[in-house]
């Protein structure tokens, strides 16, 4: 694919992103206060990405991803996790225990240890082989421990309010962290199995 090419793709899906961004800020349905706390992680992601986009430059793969990633959290941000209409009715109509929209996320999250991979190749000497998938791995899972310890510090620091729990979206499952990280886990192991796939692939022997 050539530069102009990827360029023209990347400014789409920035421009996707933004409409998406758009929307979710009109009346968001717990207030702006959760909408904030929900996105704001999204929205420093997406500065950073611009501001250093002519300096360090990543993989088409790399920007579908975070795109994804981001309107998921967009999504939830409107709507607050535990209360995404399509995943509600999921609920409802298997008689389900909760909303699994949260669930949903941290599965696919685990899709960033793509990126994370991709940026440890261009960015340092390590080599693809199975211990930089592994460190990209742990680094997948750091990330997503530390996004847990912020949510748990949220509860200590305000008021242990309805906005805090709109942001947790705990439905009352006391191991909704521990379920989490599990998720992400899975999503990270199944998305470097295919980003394995994918380099049998493109390095094969022409």
């Amino acid at each position: 694919m050539s530069r102009k090419k990827a360029s023209s793709i990347h400014f789409f899906l920035l421009f996707v992103v933004m409409l998406i961004l758009i929307w979710s800020m009109i009346k968001p349905e717990e207030g702006y206060k959760v909408w904030l706390m929900e996105v704001s992680p999204s929205l420093l992601v997406l500065i950073f990405l611009i501001s250093s986009y002519n300096h360090f430059r990543l993989t088409t793969v790399s920007y579908v991803i975070i795109s994804l990633l981001v309107i998921l959290t967009i999504i939830g941000g409107h709507y607050s996790y535990s209360k995404v209409p399509l995943f509600t009715w999921i609920k409802d109509y298997f008689d389900l225990k909760r909303n699994h929209y949260d669930r949903f996320g941290h599965f696919l999250k685990g899709s960033m240890v793509i990126v994370i991979l991709e940026i440890l190749l261009k960015k340092t000497t390590l080599l693809k082989s199975k211990t930089t998938n592994f460190i990209a791995l742990c680094i997948t899972l750091a990330i997503g421990a530390f996004y847990e310890i912020i949510e748990w510090t949220s509860t200590k620091i305000g008021k242990e309010g309805k906005a805090t729990k709109d942001f947790l979206g705990m439905q009352g499952d006391v191991w909704d962290a521990q379920l989490d990280m599990a998720f992400l886990l899975a999503g990270s192991i199944l998305s470097l199995f295919f980003t394995k796939i994918l380099y049998k692939v493109l390095e094969k022997p022409r």
